[in-house]
């Protein structure tokens, strides 16, 4: 499937590039007769061949794409609402045609005003309408392989009642291809046909090993809302998509939710964050990253020479955290404590921890220790702001208690966050718990508005030294 995933969104790639690069031809070809042949150019293809129409022949294409990746188009090949399609391109191309406009179109001095109009009016045209018939031809063309199965996500669909055999039939008109079921409810005999049953809820880890899928589907039926609720946090663990069935009045539908398409699903564990916000995010991380390590650099070694003087040992402390979809990464810090701490059993930093070195309790409390960690962020390990990554110790404690925690797992874990800026440190199980309130919160309501205001706070930390 993901194989499938990077073939079609290069398709809309090159689609888009050719497109672009013949839409220039042709918006070329109007500049000569409206502009170029009254400013000296003999032949269209004198002015074609011209040095700044070939530069733009390269360069313009680019640009588009470009836009294109920031505007999340390429995000998700399948499943693309014909609405958000069709938005997302007029939107795109307004601003791309704006911009194109404004910097190159305006260098032509036409021989009336109104000549601006039409070469405006028909760059948009152009640019939009074959846009989206190519783009509408692949999509097109996806929809009809995933009908076929050819295409299809494997979805688990977890209960085998009637609502389960219906949740088959919702999934199936979506272009989902169906694993089989699973039994939630051992007192109800089950509905779904007998060999696409594929064993008991208390067997799903050895069912999940044996048939692999993409997506999980929850169809309850009839069960207590209290038992629903332990079966999802249970699935959170396994890192996929999760979706569930929802009937009229159930009070799971209540909920701050999106239907797919109509289609009586919720789509548990997506958040508001938009697909233009993500790539926005993902390249201003790359970008940030890259310049604090090399404008801080001078900082980075005053630092280290500090942390050499106040202690032997290493200058950067190493520790493996869980990050986006429960892989484990190296992050790095500014060490702060002594080298002879260390224990068996990893143990939290309390508020005055006698294992942290004087030079370190100054780096704790301007959060300066944590600045290696723009090399994880220019890795791709971690963002600038997103939870907090904890250990894998650690995490088997909080999730006892709060499975939701594994939803955490669906983004890249941060620099500072929500928790950190409005409760800080955390030295024990039950203060990081409470904290997870807040990184929950976060992460339900992630927006790049919502990014920059944990980074003032964070600024404001750092500049204020409260950050223990």
């Amino acid at each position: 499937m993901n194989m499938n995933k990077r073939r079609q969104t290069l398709k809309y790639v090159v689609t888009d590039f050719v497109t672009a690069a013949v839409i220039w031809i042709l918006l070329n070809e109007l500049r000569y007769a409206e502009v170029a042949r009254y400013a000296g150019f003999e032949t269209l293809a004198s002015f074609l061949g011209s040095y700044g129409v070939m530069k733009g022949q390269l360069l313009i294409p680019c640009f588009w794409v470009i836009l294109y990746y920031f505007s999340g188009y390429y995000n998700l090949p399948f499943g693309k609402s014909r609405i958000n399609e069709l938005f997302t391109t007029f939107v795109s191309v307004s601003i791309g045609v704006i911009f194109i406009f404004f910097v190159v179109v305006l260098d032509d001095l036409p021989r009336s005003f109104t000549v601006y109009y039409r070469i405006f009016f028909s760059y948009f045209a152009m640019q939009f309408f074959l846009t989206c018939a190519l783009r509408y031809a692949i999509t097109l063309h996806a929809r009809q392989k995933a009908r076929s199965r050819e295409w299809a996500s494997s979805v688990l669909i977890i209960g085998a009642g009637r609502q389960a055999l219906k949740a088959r039939n919702d999934l199936l008109k979506l272009g989902y291809r169906i694993a089989g079921f699973v039994q939630v409810d051992a007192d109800v005999p089950p509905a779904a046909p007998e060999g696409e049953l594929l064993g008991r809820f208390d067997e799903l880890a050895q069912v999940m090993a044996a048939c692999p899928v993409d997506e999980l589907a929850l169809a309850p039926g009839s069960i207590p809302d209290s038992e629903v609720i332990r079966i999802l946090y249970s699935l959170y663990h396994y890192n996929l998509p999760i979706k569930i069935s929802v009937e009229k009045n159930n009070p799971l539908s209540k909920g701050k939710v999106k239907t797919i398409h109509g289609i009586p699903f919720i789509e548990v564990t997506a958040n508001n964050f938009s697909e233009a916000g993500k790539n926005i995010k993902k390249a201003t991380d790359k970008c940030v990253s890259a310049l604090a390590l090399l404008l801080l650099s001078p900082l980075y070694a005053y630092i280290a020479l500090g942390v050499k003087r106040s202690s032997p040992g290493p200058v950067f402390f190493k520790q493996e955290r869980i990050g986006y979809m429960g892989r484990p990464f190296t992050m790095y810090k500014f060490r702060t404590m002594y080298t002879d701490t260390e224990q068996q059993v990893p143990l939290l930093t309390e508020r005055d921890d006698p294992r942290v070195t004087p030079f370190g309790r100054l780096l704790r409390k301007y959060r300066l220790d944590e600045f290696p960690q723009f090399w994880n962020v220019l890795k791709g390990d971690m963002s600038i702001v997103g939870p907090r990554p904890e250990q894998r110790y650690y995490i088997e404690q909080i999730v006892d208690r709060a499975p939701y925690y594994y939803l955490l797992h669906n983004v890249r874990p941060g620099i500072t966050s929500w928790g950190m800026v409005k409760y800080g440190y955390a030295d024990t199980v039950e203060k990081m718990i409470e904290r997870l309130d807040y990184d929950i919160m976060y992460y339900e309501n992630m927006s790049l508005s919502l990014d920059i205001m944990i980074l003032a706070y964070t600024i404001r930390i750092v500049l204020t030294g409260k950050g223990v």
